[in-house]
C-alpha cells in the first residue's frame, strides 16, 4: 500500500516568529511601511501569510546566505519589470547583509546580456536612486 503523500514529503518549515524577526533585520521601517500595513485592509491576513511563507519559510531553508539571497532577488526583480517598489526595497536590504554600492551595480550590469538593456537600464535607475540616498562604503 501507498503511503499518504503527507507521510512521502519532507515538512516544510513555517515559522511566523521567525518570519517577523528577519523581517525586523533585513527591512527598515520605511520597506516594511510601505508594503504590508495597508495591504491589510485591502487583503485581510495576505500580508502575514508572505511574511509567514516567504521569511518565515523560503528563508529559513539551508543553502543560501542571506546575502546570496538579495543577489537572487536583485536578478529576479529586475527581470520580472514593474516591480519598482519591491526592487528599491531589496536594495537598501541588500545593502543591510552587506553588498556594496559597486557590487549592486554589477549585478545590474551583469543582467544586461540575460534579460536585456531596458530591463538591466531600469534596475539601474531604481538602484541608483536609492543608493544615491545612502553613503557608499569606504
Amino acid at each position: 500500500m501507498t503511503r499518504p503523500l503527507s507521510e512521502q514529503l519532507t515538512p516544510a518549515r513555517l515559522d511566523r516568529a521567525e518570519g517577523y524577526r528577519l523581517l525586523d533585520l533585513l527591512q527598515d521601517s520605511g520597506t516594511q511601511q510601505a508594503a504590508l500595513p495597508g495591504l491589510e485592509e485591502l487583503a485581510p491576513g495576505y500580508a502575514d501569510w508572505i511574511v509567514t511563507a516567504l521569511f518565515g519559510g523560503t528563508y529559513q531553508r539551508d543553502g543560501l546566505s542571506l546575502r546570496d539571497r538579495q543577489l537572487v532577488n536583485l536578478a529576479a526583480l529586475t527581470a520580472l519589470g514593474g516591480v519598482d517598489p519591491q526592487l528599491a526595497g531589496h536594495v537598501r536590504t541588500s545593502l543591510r547583509v552587506g553588498l556594496t554600492h559597486a557590487e549592486i551595480i554589477e549585478v545590474f550590469v551583469h543582467l544586461a546580456p540575460y534579460i536585456g538593456v531596458p530591463r538591466s537600464l531600469a534596475g539601474l535607475r531604481v538602484a541608483a536612486a536609492v543608493l544615491a540616498d545612502t553613503e557608499p562604503e569606504r
